[in-house]
């Protein structure tokens, strides 16, 4: 996820929705912050060679939906991911990815060496 997105978490709903696979969730501090992490996501997976089949929302009101077909990416403003509480509608869903893991693949990815 780029544009330093907070409190990252993917779900794997799979036969608890038929809407999608995945549902991506992802939180930004300011109006600002979450155009710029929706606008970065949607720049990343189209270099990827894929666009949204659809975007909703707006940063103004705080929360920014783009649809990939199989993943849905939820992009909120803090307070309005804490109002909608998406955490809850998914709680029987896994947990595929969060912050955390994210942080401890990078802890322990192999240090490249430079050349001498």
């Amino acid at each position: 996820m780029s544009r330093k997105a907070v409190d990252i978490i993917v779900f794997d709903v799979r036969g608890i929705t038929i809407i999608a696979d995945y549902m991506v969730l992802v939180s930004g501090t300011s109006d600002r912050h979450v155009r710029a992490i929706a606008d970065g996501v949607q720049y990343d997976i189209k270099e990827k060679g894929t666009l949204p089949l659809s975007k909703d929302g707006a940063c103004e009101a705080g929360w920014i939906v783009l649809d990939y077909a199989d993943t849905i990416i939820h992009v909120f403003h803090v307070k309005e991911r804490e109002y909608y509480d998406l955490e809850h509608l998914y709680k029987e869903a896994k947990v595929i990815l969060t912050n955390q893991s994210m942080a401890e693949r990078e802890l322990n990815k192999p240090v490249k060496q430079g050349r001498a």
